[in-house]
């Protein structure tokens, strides 16, 4: 039976959320040239609740789609049992703007490539910017560094980050390591 140890919960998860959030504003002011993408399927989460602060914060809507990399992973038809792709729901062109891509968990660099390469079906934005709130260090595979970062956690290629998140039907926020 794999071992579970807590590494985060409310309210630290809300003070670091906030964190981020003032990190975000510090480099992108009104917005107004910004978009977020929360990265399919658990990135989504993460996005929502980002989004949700700023948009306190600013008083404004700040565009937010969801991005599916499925099918741009390079290991799609290498697995025995084939991936279910998520739902892309992008309502918005990336031409031109600044993209604030989230993640819950970055571990081997390889998601992240994916979804680089799915969004160019919808522009080539000006710049991209990668955050997460997990950042397993030693893990990297691809040269992929994220730009805001709620955590670093050192792992081992044995371990594994697991986030739970209300909106799934947890009782609370919880992040796991799990040997």
């Amino acid at each position: 039976m794999p071992q579970k140890r807590l590494i985060l919960s409310s309210p630290l998860l809300e003070i670091m959320t906030s964190r981020l959030c003032q990190e975000l504003i510090e480099n992108h002011q009104d917005f107004s040239n910004s978009v977020v993408m929360g990265l399919q399927p658990r990135g989504i989460y993460f996005a929502e609740r980002i989004i949700a602060e700023l948009s306190e914060r600013m008083g404004k809507d700040i565009p937010l789609g969801y991005l599916d990399a499925t099918f741009y992973r390079d290991d799609f038809r290498r697995r025995e049992s084939p991936l279910l792709p998520n739902k892309t729901n992008v309502p918005f062109l990336i031409e031109g703007k600044r993209v604030i891509l989230i993640d819950d968990v970055l571990s081997t660099g390889r998601m992240v490539r994916a979804a680089l390469d799915a969004m160019t079906a919808f522009g080539r934005p000006k710049t991209v910017e990668l955050m997460v709130l997990i950042d397993r260090r030693y893990n990297r595979e691809i040269p992929i560094d994220p730009d805001y970062v709620g955590m670093q956690v050192s792992t081992v290629e044995s371990q594994r980050v697991q986030v739970e998140w209300k909106e799934q039907g947890f009782e609370a926020d919880h992040i796991w390591m799990v040997d």
